[in-house]
């Protein structure tokens, strides 16, 4: 497994790594622990080294499979956990430093950890950005041996650009993907000038960009590709990258009758590590097959410019109207 520099972490990560929004299960199914811990380890056997969780994930139970995996392995695996979405309301005035602080312990609870490597706060209100009292309080988490780095989940470019104004903030997770390009465009200039590690979070547009759906394919109740098409429930940019599905289909089509030598899953996390501001891709997985599919991402042959310019042709033509703007 490649390696590549979590920024100014300090801190080498597979440029592959795992995701565990949906670690236990498929979306909306209760959550598996034997099925978390076969993937978690498949993960780590394939040279994985970072995993990325959150304390909303399965209402805990991710966290508490990531802590298991890191206490029965004997490899450094580097964790990262994300606060603020348990908040509800999830405001700005929700988001106070006793509040994130009670989050971070509860989530060092959940592992069974002393320390987190990352923490994140997970897609915050726009206002948020505006308040340092906010950021200061993992300075003093990190005094307190709690976290070692902090970092933010966010969902626009703009709220990017201002997050590593803060000297603190070490990553950025960002949805950034063959169907959202914007990133690349401004923000991994700038935060490639000061050294900030990117997570590139959604990397297969919520399994768009697999390839193996159709008009008629169906999802369950409480899988957020049903629910959540329109933002019912949280940032719609978080479900399918917040492309129509029928548009997101006919990209697809296109990409496939462009790269039909290759499968599309591989081919769009291979297209995100030819960006080298990037650190790494941290695709999902509802079971252990799709961690190795991962995987073999990280081997294909690097694309040539030919081919990044088809992939943006696409973007341009079916894809740019509906999501430059909003993200």
């Amino acid at each position: 497994m490649n390696k590549r520099q979590l920024g100014k972490t300090g801190i080498e990560v597979s440029e592959i790594s795992l995701g565990t929004w949906q670690v236990g299960g498929k979306w909306g199914d209760e959550f598996d622990h034997d099925n978390a811990d076969r993937i978690l380890n498949t993960a780590i056997d394939k040279g994985v080294n970072f995993i990325d969780t959150a304390d909303v994930y399965g209402d805990g139970e991710s966290e508490k499979a990531v802590g298991r995996l890191v206490r029965n392995r004997s490899e450094r695996i580097f964790v990262a956990s994300k606060c603020g979405r348990r908040l509800n309301p999830h405001t700005n005035e929700a988001y106070t430093t006793k509040a994130l602080r009670g989050f971070v312990e509860d989530s060092l609870r959940n592992m069974n950890l002393e320390q987190l490597d990352l923490i994140q706060l997970h897609c915050p209100p726009t206002e948020v950005y505006e308040r340092p009292e906010v950021f200061e309080l993992f300075d003093r988490l990190k005094e307190e041996g709690k976290i070692a780095n902090m970092g933010v989940s966010v969902e626009k470019v703009d709220e990017a650009l201002k997050a590593i104004q803060y000297p603190n903030v070490t990553t950025i997770q960002i949805i950034f993907n063959m169907f959202r390009l914007k990133p690349s465009e401004l923000f991994f200039e700038e935060a490639k000038k000061l050294d900030i590690g990117i997570l590139a979070r959604v990397p297969l547009a919520s399994g768009l960009l697999t390839g193996k759906f159709t008009a008629q394919s169906k999802f369950s109740s409480g899988d957020h590709r049903n629910f959540n098409r329109d933002g019912a429930a949280f940032d719609k940019g978080e479900t399918f990258s917040g492309v129509d599905y029928e548009i997101g289909l006919k990209a697809v089509s296109r990409l496939q009758g462009l790269f039909s030598d290759v499968p599309l899953a591989h081919l769009a996390q291979k297209w995100i590590l030819m960006f080298d501001a990037v650190s790494c891709v941290i695709p999902g997985a509802s079971n252990p097959e799709q961690v190795i599919s991962n995987i073999q991402s990280s081997s294909l042959p690097e694309l040539t410019e030919e081919d990044m310019a088809k992939v943006k042709q696409v973007y341009e033509d079916l894809i740019r109207e509906q999501v430059n703007y909003l993200w």
